[in-house]
């Protein structure tokens, strides 16, 4: 094992108290998390370590993308950790990524930091060709947005 970390990540600072981030974060999920004019579905979405994730990805032509998995650790007002490594019942899958999903308080606002780990360089690559950036960029930008007018 090198020790390299296969991580992507991206980072946004929002103008609003981390109680408001939070509950934005989790309570307007569908709201944020996929970018427009993609929608996210949660048919299943149990906000507690253990708890099973299930996530569709609507496209605006009709396309469809699941993303089933796990919960990994679930820390009120600083954490939500998922992975797609395994689906219900801890049943394993081909795994891409752990997704990490922080905030923390920054001065009168929030700051907040997404990463997706990978077991590998070759899967942190696909992630990043997948546009990454772009795409959790703008889930940031709309929780962002979000959050800045409740």
């Amino acid at each position: 094992m090198t020790g390299e970390r296969y991580e992507l990540a991206i980072e946004r600072y929002i103008d609003a108290p981390l109680e408001t981030v939070w509950r934005t974060m989790i309570d307007r999920f569908e709201e944020w998390f996929c970018p427009k004019p993609w929608r996210a579905e949660a048919r299943m979405l149990e906000w507690r370590a253990g708890g099973r994730s299930h996530i569709v990805m609507h496209g605006p032509n009709g396309e469809e993308m699941p993303n089933e998995g796990i919960v990994l650790a679930f820390e009120p007002n600083r954490r939500f950790v998922v992975t797609d490594a395994f689906t219900g019942d801890w049943q394993p899958a081909g795994p891409m990524m752990v997704g990490l999903f922080e905030v923390q308080p920054d001065g009168d606002g929030t700051r907040y930091h997404a990463s997706a780990r990978h077991w590998t360089r070759e899967a942190m690559e696909q992630h990043r060709a997948m546009g990454f950036e772009e795409g959790w960029g703008a889930a940031a930008d709309q929780l962002k947005a979000l959050a800045e007018q409740d």
